[in-house]
């Protein structure tokens, strides 16, 4: 494997509502027709975000003015905000985006309240687009029925073999709940291209609530295959420990054991490659922070060191902290200035790697590596 290119899509803004960028989602209408969404705000814990949306049609060399195209619709009379968007191209000229809408009636409340571990009430809405992110039909909310819960989105849509569409997100708690966070990763299905989602499955949950499968990255690695990566805290030891990965051969209906890959940090999402081969991105903060790209022979069983790319070196040297809670963990996140990388094929077998760096934790670019496998 080898980088053949690399650029930015933006760079933060000092001083301004735009100045940092983060949760990048990447997506190729064809090898040279890229189109990218990412969340922007004054800082990266803080209240004045929203999404944006960016569109390249010369390979990554120049990109449009970052707009925000998707109106924010009310939610039972309630206002709210985008805080993530993700893209996905379904051919050369169609794309829908997954945005999660988080209630804004107070913008004064924090997205996440450590002393019960809630968070801000979220909901999901897709957007769509015949012609390339050019016009938009206006945001649709999913019904998730029964979840009744916040559901943060853990990455873009995605298409099987057979047409249907994946949805993916967490299960977590609105603000006010006292109960016990059971931690879960779900996936939602549809088969009529977003309209209805009647399939509900549990892609991640333990029973004993010692392990959180947090930030699930899944991708599509045959007709029916999903291949669904975890970052992994073991909250006995406040440890992150290696990922860890399951997968469906039925299309999201029913999941292996998970297993160890052996890989340490926070993954991309899987892609495979034209030859059978699986890559994997991913971030590596047990030394300098680096993010890398690994491929695997096995169907993500290994990942040999011997296929190692590295796409970022940070300068500035971030490292995992011992954690003493979920709180800390939380904390230790809001902190990072590189991270959450995106993985796309495009047409012609090279991977797109998409993610969030810069010098201090709210001044960020975004930034996209390409690499000839």
């Amino acid at each position: 494997m080898e980088i053949v290119d690399r650029g930015i899509v933006f760079r933060g803004e000092p001083g301004t509502d735009q100045q940092s960028a983060i949760m990048p989602s990447m997506a190729a209408l064809d090898d040279d027709r890229w189109v990218c969404s990412f969340r922007a705000a004054r800082t990266k814990g803080g209240n004045t975000e929203t999404c944006l949306f960016a569109h390249s049609e010369d390979g990554g060399a120049e990109w449009s003015e970052p707009v925000m195209p998707w109106p924010v619709p009310e939610w039972e009379g309630r206002p709210g905000r985008w805080r993530q968007a993700y893209v996905t191209a379904l051919d050369e000229s169609r794309v829908v985006a997954v945005l999660a809408w988080i209630d804004d009636t107070d913008p004064r409340v924090p997205y996440w309240n450590e002393s019960d571990m809630t968070l801000t009430d979220t909901r999901i809405c897709l957007c769509r687009s015949d012609d390339g992110g050019a016009t938009w039909t206006a945001p649709e909310f999913l019904d998730l029925y029964p979840i009744q819960l916040c559901t943060p989105l853990t990455g873009p849509i995605l298409v099987l073999g057979n047409g249907d569409w994946v949805c993916h997100f967490e299960l977590n708690k609105r603000h006010g709940d006292a109960s016990v966070w059971r931690h879960a990763s779900m996936m939602a299905v549809s088969r009529d291209e977003g309209r209805t989602w009647p399939l509900l499955s549990v892609a991640s949950n333990d029973p004993a609530n010692r392990y959180f499968y947090w930030d699930q990255r899944p991708g599509v690695v045959a007709s029916a295959t999903v291949l669904d990566t975890f970052w992994t805290l073991d909250t006995r030891t406040s440890e992150y420990i290696n990922i860890q990965a399951r997968e469906s051969t039925d299309g999201c209906r029913t999941w292996s054991p998970m297993w160890d890959t052996g890989l340490p940090g926070q993954p991309g999402q899987p892609v495979a490659l034209p030859d059978g081969r699986i890559a994997l991105s991913y971030v590596d903060r047990t030394a300098e922070t680096k993010i890398k790209l690994r491929c695997s022979h096995d169907g993500g069983r290994t990942w040999p060191e011997h296929t190692e790319l590295v796409l970022y070196d940070a300068a500035d040297r971030q490292t995992w902290e011992q954690l003493g809670s979920i709180q800390d963990s939380w904390s230790e996140m809001s902190a990072f200035s590189v991270g959450l990388p995106a993985t796309t094929l495009l047409p012609n077998g090279d991977v797109l790697v998409c993610y969030y760096a810069g010098p201090a934790t709210d001044t960020t670019a975004i930034e996209w590596v390409r690499v000839r496998p």
